[in-house]
Protein backbone atom coordinates (compact mmCIF):
# COMPACT_ATOMS: atom_id res chain seq x y z
CA UNK A 1 0.00 0.00 0.00
CA UNK A 2 2.58 2.11 1.03
CA UNK A 3 6.40 2.28 -0.49
CA UNK A 4 9.60 4.44 0.22
CA UNK A 5 12.36 3.12 -2.16
CA UNK A 6 15.99 4.51 -1.19
CA UNK A 7 14.83 7.92 0.03
CA UNK A 8 17.38 10.10 0.96
CA UNK A 9 16.14 13.55 2.59
CA UNK A 10 17.51 16.51 4.89
CA UNK A 11 17.40 19.91 5.50
CA UNK A 12 19.56 22.35 3.78
CA UNK A 13 22.73 20.60 2.98
CA UNK A 14 22.38 18.55 6.30
CA UNK A 15 21.40 14.58 5.36
CA UNK A 16 19.25 13.12 7.48
CA UNK A 17 17.37 10.47 5.88
CA UNK A 18 20.71 8.15 4.19
CA UNK A 19 18.21 5.37 1.67
CA UNK A 20 15.40 4.43 3.78
CA UNK A 21 13.24 1.31 2.17
CA UNK A 22 10.02 1.15 4.16
CA UNK A 23 7.07 -0.81 2.97
CA UNK A 24 3.46 -0.67 4.64
CA UNK A 25 0.91 -3.67 3.39
CA UNK A 26 -3.36 -2.87 3.61
CA UNK A 27 -4.63 -3.47 7.10
CA UNK A 28 -1.19 -3.72 9.14
CA UNK A 29 0.09 -2.24 11.75
CA UNK A 30 3.37 -1.17 11.19
CA UNK A 31 5.96 0.83 13.73
CA UNK A 32 9.38 2.55 13.46
CA UNK A 33 11.33 3.12 16.68
CA UNK A 34 14.65 4.85 17.17
CA UNK A 35 16.24 7.30 19.32
CA UNK A 36 16.11 11.19 19.36
CA UNK A 37 17.62 12.02 16.10
CA UNK A 38 17.41 9.52 14.29
CA UNK A 39 15.27 10.60 11.26
CA UNK A 40 11.62 8.98 12.36
CA UNK A 41 9.93 12.45 12.50
CA UNK A 42 11.71 13.02 9.19
CA UNK A 43 10.34 9.87 7.50
CA UNK A 44 6.65 11.10 7.87
CA UNK A 45 7.33 14.68 6.87
CA UNK A 46 8.34 13.00 3.40
CA UNK A 47 5.64 10.39 3.08
CA UNK A 48 3.13 13.29 3.84
CA UNK A 49 5.01 15.96 1.16
CA UNK A 50 5.82 18.49 3.85
CA UNK A 51 9.33 17.75 2.84
CA UNK A 52 10.73 16.89 -0.80
CA UNK A 53 13.30 13.87 -0.62
CA UNK A 54 16.62 14.33 -2.35
CA UNK A 55 16.34 10.92 -3.95
CA UNK A 56 14.24 7.83 -4.13
CA UNK A 57 10.87 7.45 -4.04
CA UNK A 58 7.27 6.93 -2.31
CA UNK A 59 4.21 5.27 -3.56
CA UNK A 60 0.80 4.88 -2.69
CA UNK A 61 -1.03 2.23 -4.50
CA UNK A 62 2.03 1.95 -6.43
CA UNK A 63 1.64 5.80 -7.65
CA UNK A 64 4.60 8.16 -6.48
CA UNK A 65 3.50 10.92 -4.63
CA UNK A 66 6.71 11.82 -3.38
CA UNK A 67 6.07 15.51 -5.96
CA UNK A 68 2.74 16.10 -4.61
CA UNK A 69 1.43 18.52 -2.10
CA UNK A 70 0.68 17.59 0.95
CA UNK A 71 -3.22 18.78 0.33
CA UNK A 72 -3.01 16.24 -2.34
CA UNK A 73 -1.18 13.37 -0.67
CA UNK A 74 -4.31 13.52 1.96
CA UNK A 75 -7.07 13.72 -0.42
CA UNK A 76 -5.71 10.41 -1.59
CA UNK A 77 -6.41 9.21 2.15
CA UNK A 78 -3.15 8.94 3.81
CA UNK A 79 -3.40 11.35 6.77
CA UNK A 80 -0.53 12.53 9.08
CA UNK A 81 -1.25 13.14 13.19
CA UNK A 82 2.04 15.26 14.17
CA UNK A 83 4.45 15.61 16.61
CA UNK A 84 2.77 17.91 19.29
CA UNK A 85 -0.64 17.36 18.29
CA UNK A 86 -0.87 20.91 16.39
CA UNK A 87 -4.36 21.62 17.67
CA UNK A 88 -6.03 24.83 16.93
CA UNK A 89 -6.08 26.10 20.93
CA UNK A 90 -8.92 28.82 20.99
CA UNK A 91 -11.07 26.69 18.92
CA UNK A 92 -13.75 24.01 20.53
CA UNK A 93 -13.30 20.17 20.67
CA UNK A 94 -15.79 20.16 18.11
CA UNK A 95 -14.84 22.87 15.71
CA UNK A 96 -11.11 20.68 15.68
CA UNK A 97 -12.62 17.77 14.65
CA UNK A 98 -15.03 19.36 11.53
CA UNK A 99 -11.64 21.14 10.80
CA UNK A 100 -10.80 17.29 10.26
CA UNK A 101 -13.45 16.41 8.06
CA UNK A 102 -12.33 18.47 4.97
CA UNK A 103 -11.52 15.92 2.28
CA UNK A 104 -14.37 14.68 0.19
CA UNK A 105 -14.57 11.30 1.77
CA UNK A 106 -14.69 13.10 5.40
CA UNK A 107 -17.32 15.15 4.10
CA UNK A 108 -18.95 12.29 2.98
CA UNK A 109 -18.49 9.98 6.14
CA UNK A 110 -18.64 12.72 8.84
CA UNK A 111 -21.56 11.60 11.10
CA UNK A 112 -20.56 7.78 10.90
CA UNK A 113 -16.68 9.01 11.69
CA UNK A 114 -17.88 11.78 15.10
CA UNK A 115 -19.73 8.85 16.34
CA UNK A 116 -16.71 6.50 15.76
CA UNK A 117 -14.40 9.30 17.61
CA UNK A 118 -16.95 9.35 20.61
CA UNK A 119 -17.25 5.91 21.06
CA UNK A 120 -13.22 5.87 20.68
CA UNK A 121 -12.66 8.24 23.18
CA UNK A 122 -15.83 9.16 25.67
CA UNK A 123 -14.33 12.26 27.12
CA UNK A 124 -14.21 14.29 24.13
CA UNK A 125 -17.88 13.99 23.32
CA UNK A 126 -18.21 15.37 26.89
CA UNK A 127 -15.86 18.54 26.11
CA UNK A 128 -16.99 18.90 22.93
CA UNK A 129 -17.87 22.57 23.66
CA UNK A 130 -14.44 23.49 25.62
CA UNK A 131 -11.73 24.55 24.34
CA UNK A 132 -8.92 22.41 23.09
CA UNK A 133 -5.87 24.27 25.24
CA UNK A 134 -7.59 24.07 28.08
CA UNK A 135 -7.78 20.35 27.94
CA UNK A 136 -5.16 17.89 29.54
CA UNK A 137 -2.44 16.56 27.55
CA UNK A 138 -3.64 13.10 27.10
CA UNK A 139 -7.14 14.98 26.33
CA UNK A 140 -5.23 16.45 23.71
CA UNK A 141 -3.40 13.71 21.94
CA UNK A 142 -6.92 12.20 22.02
CA UNK A 143 -8.62 14.89 19.69
CA UNK A 144 -5.62 15.14 17.72
CA UNK A 145 -5.81 11.55 16.62
CA UNK A 146 -9.98 11.83 16.68
CA UNK A 147 -9.04 14.86 14.11
CA UNK A 148 -7.04 12.53 11.85
CA UNK A 149 -9.66 9.97 12.00
CA UNK A 150 -11.96 12.41 11.22
CA UNK A 151 -10.50 12.59 7.41
CA UNK A 152 -11.58 9.21 6.97
CA UNK A 153 -8.00 8.28 6.39
CA UNK A 154 -7.20 5.06 4.94
CA UNK A 155 -3.71 4.94 6.24
CA UNK A 156 -2.95 6.68 9.71
CA UNK A 157 0.13 8.21 10.22
CA UNK A 158 0.95 9.22 13.89
CA UNK A 159 4.36 10.67 15.23
CA UNK A 160 5.02 10.01 19.03
CA UNK A 161 1.34 9.98 20.35
CA UNK A 162 2.40 8.95 24.30
CA UNK A 163 4.92 11.96 24.09
CA UNK A 164 5.04 13.68 27.86
CA UNK A 165 2.22 10.84 28.95
CA UNK A 166 1.17 9.33 31.88
CA UNK A 167 1.77 5.70 32.00
CA UNK A 168 -2.11 4.79 32.21
CA UNK A 169 -2.73 7.49 29.78
CA UNK A 170 -0.18 5.53 27.14
CA UNK A 171 -1.83 2.40 27.81
CA UNK A 172 -5.35 4.22 26.27
CA UNK A 173 -3.90 5.73 23.70
CA UNK A 174 -2.29 2.41 22.55
CA UNK A 175 -5.44 0.44 23.40
CA UNK A 176 -7.12 3.09 20.95
CA UNK A 177 -4.54 2.83 18.23
CA UNK A 178 -5.05 -0.79 18.44
CA UNK A 179 -8.83 -0.55 17.93
CA UNK A 180 -8.33 1.67 14.91
CA UNK A 181 -6.10 -0.52 13.35
CA UNK A 182 -8.69 -3.45 14.25
CA UNK A 183 -11.44 -1.51 12.74
CA UNK A 184 -9.78 -1.49 9.10
CA UNK A 185 -7.43 1.51 9.03
CA UNK A 186 -3.43 0.93 8.17
CA UNK A 187 -1.38 2.70 10.55
CA UNK A 188 2.26 3.56 10.69
CA UNK A 189 3.17 4.29 14.01
CA UNK A 190 6.55 6.45 15.04
CA UNK A 191 7.29 6.51 18.75
CA UNK A 192 10.46 6.27 21.26
CA UNK A 193 8.38 3.75 23.57
CA UNK A 194 9.86 1.02 21.63
CA UNK A 195 8.43 -1.82 24.20
CA UNK A 196 4.74 -0.69 23.80
CA UNK A 197 5.26 0.08 19.63
CA UNK A 198 6.86 -3.59 19.16
CA UNK A 199 4.60 -5.35 21.55
CA UNK A 200 1.59 -3.36 19.12
CA UNK A 201 2.83 -3.77 16.14
CA UNK A 202 2.80 -6.66 13.09
CA UNK A 203 5.89 -5.62 12.02
CA UNK A 204 8.44 -2.86 12.98
CA UNK A 205 11.62 -0.69 11.70
CA UNK A 206 14.37 0.20 13.65
CA UNK A 207 15.97 3.64 12.93
CA UNK A 208 19.16 4.73 13.72
CA UNK A 209 21.38 7.24 12.50
CA UNK A 210 18.98 7.88 9.08
CA UNK A 211 19.22 4.40 7.84
CA UNK A 212 17.47 1.03 9.00
CA UNK A 213 19.42 -1.43 10.63
CA UNK A 214 16.62 -4.08 11.90
CA UNK A 215 12.84 -5.07 10.64
CA UNK A 216 10.95 -7.87 11.26
CA UNK A 217 8.03 -9.06 13.57
CA UNK A 218 7.15 -6.78 16.22
CA UNK A 219 7.85 -9.55 19.09
CA UNK A 220 10.32 -10.45 17.52
CA UNK A 221 12.60 -7.15 17.41
CA UNK A 222 12.08 -7.01 20.75
CA UNK A 223 14.32 -10.13 21.37
CA UNK A 224 17.19 -8.96 18.92
CA UNK A 225 20.11 -8.86 21.14
CA UNK A 226 20.99 -5.63 19.53
CA UNK A 227 17.98 -3.65 20.57
CA UNK A 228 17.68 -4.89 23.49
CA UNK A 229 20.85 -3.69 24.12
CA UNK A 230 20.68 -0.35 22.31
CA UNK A 231 17.40 0.50 23.62
CA UNK A 232 16.28 -1.70 26.71
CA UNK A 233 19.05 -1.56 29.03
CA UNK A 234 19.54 -5.39 28.53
Amino acid sequence: MLRLEGVQAGYGNIPVLRGIDLEVGEGELVTLVGGNGAGKTTTLRVISGLLRPWSGAVSLDGTRIDRLPPHEIVSRGLVHVPEGRRLFPRMTVMENLELGARTVEGRKRKAENLRRVFSLFPVLEERKAQLAGTLSGGEQQMLAIARGLMAAPRILMLDEPSQGLAPLLVRKIFEAIEEVNREGTTVLLVEQNVQHALRLAQRGYVLENGRIVLQGRGPELLEHAHLKRAYLGR
